[in-house]
């Protein structure tokens, strides 16, 4: 008992001395730096040694900054740039936002159209990653063109798909237009919301390249199908446009597919002055669209027997995001065989002086190939050396080498 009252004292002893200690420091702290406060602080009180609580005085701590691995720059704005790039691509994802010095550009890669005159107006062909709007008059070409375009993708080993709205695909007809119809994906979808949903799937699996929309006219809503004929349905298609293209849009550009839409023409009511032709589907194909191309006849092709064999097409490049828009091209369309190739060599080539027309004649550096346009096509078909001499010829005249310095 004797000596828990000891110690109890010796403890009672050593708190008034701590506490008489604090009190005396107290007025000594405010008139001195907090490196000799801390030192004085840790001089003995009494007859220990004893620390000081942290809360008897206040003391900064010097906090470690997150973007230590940041270029330390003298302008704070630099710095507060940096660190919110940093935390944005923390939040969303590295790539979410970034200089565009930092990451190599690279153009657009494009898709051949199949005709060497459309290529040359649009700038290469179609752009990938990029929507596309082809429209234009009722047995106009629109069909043909997305063809070839498929033809030309699965060539360079890439996938194709065709959206068939309309349910009027020709597996016999895109055979020989050079289509793999073996390895190409068929749609023939029941409703718009349908089409737009498949579409959307295919783009998001990142496996498809090209992706052939036939037609926007023909993406009827379900509510207008399941509705009565007759029955008014004001903005129900533009509005299913609007909303799958605003989804579409990026993921297009990041799955690098390139999305061909067909569309057709109709007539506003009540038009005296102006065009009164417009596009179904309401405005929103137009503003999404990287590039829109209107297609239409331009007269008929007749044979030797006076019977037509096919129509000559003009395209127009009425919106352009990735080259030089408002160009013109023209192209023959055979029944039956589609876009004529060799024609559109013989075209270009002489556009770009490939070709010297004296005449009736056309020459190949110096050399008479035939006389007519008809008969340099056919001597072209029939002769490869001299078609392959003008495409090298052409594509040299297209791409030109820049000096070496």
């Amino acid at each position: 008992g004797s000596e828990r009252a000891l110690y109890a004292a010796a403890a009672l002893l050593i708190g008034l001395t701590f506490h008489t200690a604090t009190i005396r420091l107290k007025p000594s702290l405010q008139r001195i730096s907090p490196r000799s406060r801390l030192s004085s602080l840790w001089r003995p009180c009494g007859p220990e040694r004893m620390m000081v609580r942290r809360a008897a005085f206040p003391v900064r701590s010097c906090r470690v900054s997150d973007d230590d691995d940041m270029p330390v720059t003298k302008d704070p704005r630099a710095r507060a740039l940096d660190a919110v790039l940093k935390e944005v691509n923390s939040r969303f994802g590295t790539g979410a936002v970034m200089r565009l010095g930092d990451t190599q550009q690279h153009a657009p890669a494009v898709i051949p159209t199949g005709s060497l005159t459309l290529d040359l107006a649009l700038g290469g062909g179609w752009p990938q990653g990029r929507i596309v709007e082809i429209y234009g008059p009722e047995s106009s070409g629109k069909t043909t063109v997305a063809l070839h375009a498929m033809a030309q993708i699965q060539k360079r080993g890439g996938v194709a798909a065709l959206i068939d709205a309309e349910h009027a695909f020709d597996a016999d007809y895109a055979r020989r237009l050079g289509v793999d119809v073996t390895n190409l994906i068929l749609c023939q979808p029941d409703s718009g919301e349908m089409a737009l949903e498949v579409v959307d799937s295919l783009v998001r699996s990142g496996a498809v390249d090209l992706i052939a929309v036939d037609s926007v006219a023909a993406l009827a809503p379900r509510a207008e199908i399941e509705g009565e004929i007759g029955t008014v349905t004001v903005g129900a298609q533009a509005r299913l446009m609007s909303h799958a293209l605003r989804k579409l849009t990026p993921v297009a550009s990041k799955s690098n597919c390139s999305i061909l839409f067909l569309n057709q023409i109709r007539y506003k009511i009540g038009v005296l002055y102006g065009n009164p032709e417009i596009t179904s589907g309401g405005n929103a194909l137009k503003f999404y669209a990287s590039v829109r191309v209107e297609i239409r006849i331009k007269g008929k092709i007749e044979g030797s027997d006076g019977k037509q064999k096919g129509n000559h097409v003009k395209t127009k490049v009425v919106k352009n995001k990735c080259a030089p828009p408002y160009k013109t091209a023209e192209f023959d369309i055979i029944f039956g065989q589609g876009i004529n190739s060799v024609g559109c060599v013989l075209d270009v080539g002489e556009a770009l002086g490939v070709f010297e027309r004296r005449g009736s004649y056309y020459y190949l550096e110096g050399e008479r190939v035939a006389q007519g346009r008809d008969n340099a096509i056919e001597i072209l078909k029939t002769n490869s050396t001299i078609l392959a001499q003008a495409e090298e010829s052409i594509q040299a005249a297209m791409n030109p080498q820049l000096p070496v310095e």
